[in-house]
């Protein structure tokens, strides 16, 4: 998750981060703007969402030079930086005891 420095327009950090899906790796990624609809906060304005067969192929995501060429042109015009990564095998898909 995204959020643009004053005065940046977020397509132009969705441009930006839009080459990552040019890297093979990923069996899915999304580069999609913030609808902004949420009533406690919209401080986030572009998402990338990604899902990896395993972590080899997310280590070779990162690794691929257009994943730098990315990161060169967005973070001069970044403020926030968010990101998470998990194992969907070990999440919560129902209520914890």
């Amino acid at each position: 998750m995204f959020s643009c420095k004053d005065g940046i327009d977020r397509l132009t950090v969705q441009k930006g981060l839009s080459i990552l899906t040019q890297i093979p790796h990923a069996s899915k990624l999304e580069i999609a703007l913030n609808e902004k609809v949420d009533q406690l906060g919209n401080v986030v304005d572009v998402v990338v969402y990604g899902e990896f067969e395993d972590q080899a192929a997310l280590d070779a995501y990162k690794a691929d030079p257009l994943y730098q060429q990315s990161i060169d042109i967005v973070r001069p015009i970044r403020e926030m930086r968010v990101a998470a990564d998990y194992d969907t095998a070990h999440a919560a898909t129902e209520a914890l005891a």
